[in-house]
C-alpha cells in the first residue's frame, strides 16, 4: 500500500508543473496565438521562484515572484509578435533561449543552495486516512491550484463573455477585429496569463519538486507542455487527463526495474520526448489541425491595415 501510495505521489508531483504550463498555453493558443518559449518561461519562473524565496524565506512571495517573471515573457512574446509582428515561431524558440541564458546567469550564486520542504495541507483524521487521506487530503497547495486552474479555464471558455470573445478571435481575428473586438489587448492578457501559468509550473519543479537550483532543470518539460495542448484537441479537461498520462510515464520508468520488467529506462524516459518532436511536426499541416479542431487562426499574424 505504501508503494502505490508512494507512486502516485510521485505521479502527482510530476505531472503538476506540466498542467500548469499546459493550462497556460491552450488559454494562449485559443486566441490564435503559438507560442514556443513555453520552456524559456518555465524555466524563468523556476530561477524567480526559487531566489527570491531563498531570500525572503516566504514560499508565497516566491510563487508569486515566478508568476510574475513568466508574465513579464509573455509580456516580451506579446510585443515582438503582436505589437511589432514579428514571426511566432522564430520569437517563441528565441524565447527559449534567451530564458535558459538569463536563468543561467541568474542562477549562478544559487547552485547548491536549498530551500526547506513546501507546506502540505493537513486535515486533521481525513489526511490520515490510509491512501485516499495522503493523495487528496495532504497534497501541497500548488497541486489544488493547478486542479482549481484547469476547472477556471473550462468555465471561463465555456461560460463567460471573455472567453467566447478569445475563442472567436482565434478562429477568426479579422471578423473579430470587424464587429470591435481589440484582438491584440485580448491576446496580450491571454499571452500574459500563459506565461504566468507556465512561471508557476517552474517554480513548481525549483520549490516544491526538487527544492534546490539546477542549470537547464525544466529538461524539455516545456515542450512536452505544448504537446499536451495538442493531444488534448484543445480541451481542458483533455489537458489534466494528458498531464498526468506523462507524469505517470515519468514515474513508472522510474519503477519499472523494480518490478522486474525488462525495458531500457532510457527508452521510456524517451517517449514523452518522442511524442512531442511528432505532434510539433504534425501541428504545421493544415489537415492535422482541422481534424483537431485547432483555433483556425492559430500562428497567424493579425495586421489591421490603415
Amino acid at each position: 500500500m505504501e508503494l502505490f501510495t508512494g507512486i502516485i505521489l510521485g505521479i502527482v508531483v510530476a505531472a503538476t508543473p506540466l498542467l500548469f504550463a499546459a493550462i497556460g498555453e491552450l488559454v494562449v493558443e485559443k486566441s490564435g496565438v503559438l507560442n514556443l518559449g513555453v520552456e524559456g518561461m518555465m524555466i524563468m519562473g523556476a530561477i524567480a521562484g526559487f531566489s527570491v524565496t531563498l531570500k525572503t524565506g516566504s514560499f508565497l512571495l516566491g510563487v508569486l515572484a515566478a508568476a510574475v517573471a513568466g508574465a513579464v515573457m509573455g509580456f516580451l512574446f506579446s510585443l515582438l509578435t503582436q505589437t511589432l509582428l514579428a514571426n511566432q515561431v522564430a520569437t517563441g524558440l528565441a524565447l527559449t533561449m534567451f530564458g535558459l541564458g538569463v536563468a543561467a546567469l541568474w542562477g549562478q550564486g544559487y547552485s547548491g543552495k536549498s530551500l526547506p520542504d513546501f507546506p502540505k495541507l493537513h486535515i486533521p483524521l481525513l489526511s490520515d486516512i490510509p491512501i485516499i487521506g495522503p493523495i487528496i487530503f495532504g497534497q501541497d497547495m500548488l497541486v489544488y491550484l493547478s486542479f482549481a486552474l484547469v476547472i477556471g479555464v473550462a468555465w471561463f471558455f465555456s461560460k463567460s463573455r471573455g472567453g467566447l470573445i478569445i475563442r472567436a478571435i482565434g478562429e477568426n481575428h479579422e471578423a473579430a477585429h470587424a464587429i470591435g473586438y481589440p484582438v491584440v489587448q485580448y491576446r496580450y492578457l491571454a499571452i500574459m496569463f500563459g506565461g504566468a501559468c507556465s512561471g508557476l509550473g517552474g517554480a513548481y519543479l525549483s520549490i516544491v519538486q526538487t527544492p534546490l537550483w539546477v542549470e537547464n532543470m525544466t529538461a524539455g518539460r516545456g515542450w512536452i507542455a505544448l504537446a499536451l495542448v495538442v493531444f488534448a484537441a484543445w480541451r481542458p479537461w483533455r489537458v489534466l487527463l494528458g498531464a498526468y498520462l506523462f507524469g505517470g510515464i515519468t514515474i513508472l520508468q522510474l519503477h519499472s526495474q523494480g518490478f522486474g520488467v525488462d525495458i531500457e529506462p532510457q527508452l521510456l524516459s524517451m517517449l514523452p520526448y518522442l511524442a512531442t518532436i511528432l505532434v510539433l511536426v504534425f501541428i504545421s499541416r493544415d489537415k492535422f489541425k482541422a481534424k483537431l479542431n485547432a483555433p483556425a487562426c492559430l500562428g497567424q499574424t493579425f495586421f489591421v491595415s490603415g
